[in-house]
């Protein structure tokens, strides 16, 4: 992947190497004990690479998606809960701008610059349980939503929910707003500082100017951009598994004795495993390049994106999916075949990339995307917009 320069205003040039030492030092420790990694996002805070995605003007550092994108996959290398975190609250930020106003997508940023806001997700389409009503003046919000990434700690929320014609509605509101509950209800084996759990809702009050509803969920190609950034979002940090577990490999081949290293790294069956999955991790690599250079092209687009092009762009990030799905999963598991027995050790965690690739892989599932190529490939057809494709 071609390296960037990572110079954007409000964000020293040293920002992420700090941050991402942060991280690499406790992740393990961390993994192990799960719930909200308080400290590490306050990092995140620090550091300004919340303000990424927002414009210059706005207080933001203007980077593109491209900038954006190789952030998450190099924190994902190293810690791809925090890696989780960070890309959907820019996501979230997008999804204003994908469904509201020009005014409530500038307000948002301008509130996320000046306040230093952490965006939390509460948008999962197909938990139906929390519904949307009027209430006179206001709406209310009454029930329960699933995973929900990145509540815990979160400053503001983008929930989905059914209204009364059972349409879907997204809301962008205050997480500490009365009557929402964040549950610590996620205990899965991977992603375990993701805080994917639920959050409950009691009559929370809604106004009308916290509605996303021009165009609205997959209102327009361009609002339909916002499934391609999500699932652009799952490649970068599977892309960031991959490269991390076979980095941790190779730095824990160099610090063995130095004869046990020269006997592992002479030996041809390791050697053609390590360069079986460093083919692995550069071919995702490049597979997320092209995705992302195309996503930005069509974000730059606008609303003149045509359909056509967008279908071009689901495309190019399904591949990359693909292939950096199965390279995550693959490297996470081979690279014990390179370090030999004792890197099994509960104390070194090096099953987490494992871990955190088969849990995050099944956000839905690659066979979808498999049937979607395969419907470009032989029969000429673009995915059919959905929150997933």
């Amino acid at each position: 992947m071609s390296e960037r320069i990572f110079d954007p205003s409000n964000v020293t040039p040293a920002a992420l190497p700090r941050l991402l030492a942060a991280l690499a030092a406790t992740a393990v420790e961390r993994d192990k004990r799960g719930g909200t990694a308080k400290r590490e996002r306050d990092l995140i805070r620090e550091s300004g690479l919340l303000k990424l995605s927002i414009p210059r003007e706005l207080g933001g550092a203007g980077a593109d998606w491209i900038v954006i994108l190789d952030v998450v996959r190099r924190i994902a290398a190293v810690d791809s809960s925090l890696a989780h975190l960070f890309a959907f609250h820019h996501l979230m930020i997008a999804t204003v701008q994908f469904f509201g106003t020009s005014q409530q997508a500038r307000r948002a940023m301008e509130k996320t610059a000046q306040e230093d806001c952490f965006w939390g997700n509460a948008v999962n389409p197909k938990d139906a349980r929390l519904r949307l009503r009027r209430d006179g003046e206001y709406y209310r919000l009454e029930g329960v939503k699933s995973f929900c990434s990145g509540a815990s700690d979160s400053d503001m929320l983008v929930v989905s929910a059914l209204d009364e014609q059972q349409k879907l509605k997204i809301a962008a509101i205050p997480t500490r707003r009365g009557g929402i509950r964040i549950h610590e209800d996620w205990d899965n084996m991977g992603q375990r500082q993701t805080d994917s759990g639920s959050v409950s809702f009691d009559e929370v009050v809604v106004s009308d100017e916290e509605l996303l509803v021009s165009p609205g969920p997959l209102g327009s190609p361009f609002a339909a951009l916002r499934p391609c950034l999500a699932q652009l979002i799952l490649v970068s940090i599977y892309a960031g598994l991959a490269r991390g577990a076979l980095d941790a490999s190779v730095a824990y081949v160099r610090e063995l004795p130095s004869d046990g290293a020269a006997r592992i790294g002479s030996d041809p069956f390791t050697l053609h495993t390590a360069g079986e999955l460093f083919a692995q991790v550069c071919a995702a690599e490049a597979l997320l390049d092209r995705a992302t250079h195309s996503f930005q092209q069509g974000w730059t687009r606008g609303d003149a994106i045509t359909p056509q092009e967008r279908g071009s762009i689901a495309i190019d990030v399904a591949i990359a999916k693909a292939v950096s799905a199965r390279a995550a999963l693959d490297v996470g598991s081979r690279m014990f075949d390179i370090m030999g027995a004792r890197a099994t050790t509960a104390r070194a965690g090096l099953d987490r990339f494992w871990r955190n690739a088969r849990t995050h892989t099944l956000h839905d599932p690659l066979d979808h995307k498999l049937k979607e190529l395969g419907e470009f490939a032989l029969n000429g057809l673009y995915p059919t917009p959905s929150f997933y494709s």
